[in-house]
């Protein structure tokens, strides 16, 4: 039975169909990654100012996306916000800016984590060289940390790509979704569907995020000796 049902995978488009809601995956998550990781680092340089009012802003606001599961994030500015504010977002829209605020706020830390590494002689030689505050993360701190901030922030990556899955709930017809269509269809014809389509699944996200994984490790090793 389950050798038949791999027909699945080839009948009509659904193999297409199955690619191309990969495709709307790998959007939201590149455009969410990209945006995060820009945002992040000004999240990340502003933790590291002495200012408790500050501190406290973006501390609260870390905790609120490590607290609330993502997935109450996306039904609050999908179904709230927009019903609040009387717009309409599609999904699509909603996920990318629920990930970004998501990754700006991990990255921050990472950012945050990676300058307070650093020796402090390297902020003072910077001063005493008549650096300004900017010119000093510039050309002095931030090189320095980027190394450092590098396998959390391939991490980071791995699981924003893994946590589009969410986006079904939403209504986005990511590559889950498809893959649901597809077996609701095929079901009576193929008993099996299921376990080929989400096995292809299973596979597609192990090929985008195993990679990912590897490069982050190798980078820790390296970054640790």
């Amino acid at each position: 039975m389950l050798s038949s049902g791999i027909n699945v995978l080839f009948e009509g488009s659904n193999m297409q169909r199955l690619l191309g809601g990969l495709l709307i995956t790998a959007q939201i998550a590149f455009i969410s990654i990209i945006i995060s990781s820009l945002l992040g680092i000004v999240v990340g340089l502003m933790m590291t100012l002495k200012s408790r009012v500050l501190q406290f802003v973006f501390r609260f606001y870390l905790e609120a996306f490590r607290i609330i599961p993502i997935l109450v994030w996306l039904f609050f500015v999908y179904f709230g916000v927009t019903n609040m504010l009387d717009i309409h977002l599609d999904g699509e829209i909603v996920a990318v800016v629920v990930f970004s605020l998501w990754g700006a706020a991990e990255m921050g830390d990472i950012v945050r984590g990676a300058l307070e590494s650093l020796p402090k002689h390297q902020m003072e030689s910077g001063k005493a060289l008549g650096l300004s505050f900017w010119q000093l993360y510039r050309f002095v701190l931030i090189p320095q940390a980027v190394r450092r901030m590098l396998p959390g922030a391939i991490n980071l990556s791995t699981r924003m790509v893994k946590t589009t899955s969410l986006v079904v709930m939403i209504g986005v017809i990511d590559v889950v979704k498809v893959g649901q269509q597809i077996i609701e269809r095929s079901i009576i014809d193929f008993p099996a569907a299921s376990f080929w389509i989400y096995g292809l699944i299973f596979i597609l996200y192990f090929i985008i995020c195993y990679p990912l994984s590897i490069l982050s490790k190798k980078m820790e090793m390296k970054w640790e000796s």
